[in-house]
């Protein structure tokens, strides 16, 4: 099922998803000129290799445990936790158990 983005002004929800987050998938909420945010879904075990992006960013851990690699070391983020890496900060993102998060990312003009 293809996730629309929201529009100026409407409300997204971004509540816990609970039992029924294996049922969801990673998808952008909200994609300007400017800004994108993005539900991250993962389940346990998942894992994104690392990679950069050219804007600067935060993960906001929504529910679960997920680790981020960054500069050779594991960050591990609970729920109501949040980091900001800077522009460009190579890292890998794994989930330790079922989680969700919240990226906001920077974008960059090319």
């Amino acid at each position: 099922m293809a996730h629309r983005h929201a529009s100026s002004g409407e409300i997204v929800e971004l509540k816990a998803l609970g039992d029924a987050l294996a049922q969801h998938v990673t998808h952008a909420l909200i994609k300007s000129a400017q800004l994108e945010l993005v539900r991250l879904v993962l389940p346990a075990g998942k894992a994104l290799r690392e990679h950069r992006v050219a804007g600067e960013i935060t993960v906001l851990c929504v529910e679960g445990v997920i680790d981020i690699l960054v500069q050779g070391s594991a960050l591990r983020l609970a729920a109501g936790q949040l980091i900001h890496l800077g522009a460009g900060e190579p890292h890998a993102v794994c989930a330790v158990t079922n989680a969700s998060a919240l990226l906001t990312i920077c974008l960059v003009a090319p």
